[in-house]
């Protein structure tokens, strides 16, 4: 049914109706967001990159095929930004102020710890599904309908990801 209502929107946005957008924003920004801060791992990037990859979007919102999985086609659109961000930070000459950042005050850039372990120790799928279904609130038959995966499938991922970030956790608990 969402579904269903999220392509009513797509095609009222393409239409020319910019209210639309909002509804759109709010049921897919999540998805796009988790993706996005697994490739580059940085809370203010990430935010940045989610920003940009609604503009590019919008831009392209023509070439969407109606119908098929727009979060999806969004999720790759940010994929791709996040990539060629990683891929200019490799290049440029960086600073130790960003490593060294806590000396600072200035903690925005870190990721909260169980974040941070999850993106470290995860799969990026595990890390998807996990941050979908437990820190954005998704029911997994609607994380099924959006990543265009069996519920079974996400299930079981949802509940290895979550095994193994409590084996790390505990692990590192007992040293």
């Amino acid at each position: 049914m969402k579904e269903e209502k999220l392509e009513r929107k797509i095609a009222e946005l393409k239409a020319g109706n910019i209210r639309a957008f909002d509804y759109i924003y709010e049921q897919t920004n999540r998805s796009v967001y988790f993706s996005v801060l697994y490739i580059v791992r940085d809370k203010m990037y990430a935010e940045d990159i989610l920003q940009e990859t609604y503009v590019r979007a919008l831009r392209a919102l023509g070439s969407y095929a109606g119908g098929t999985n727009f979060i999806g086609w969004l999720t790759a659109i940010g994929k791709n930004l996040a990539l060629n961000h990683v891929k200019r930070a490799k290049r440029e000459v960086s600073t130790d102020f960003d490593a060294d950042a806590y000396k600072y005050g200035t903690g925005e850039t870190e990721l909260p710890y169980i974040f941070d372990v999850a993106a470290k120790i995860l799969a990026e799928d595990e890390y998807e599904i996990l941050m979908l279904c437990q820190v954005s609130g998704y029911k997994r038959r609607e994380v099924s309908e959006m990543l265009g995966i069996p519920i079974g499938t996400v299930t079981w991922k949802n509940n290895e990801a979550l095994k193994k970030l409590k084996a790390y956790l505990q692990k590192e608990g007992g040293q």
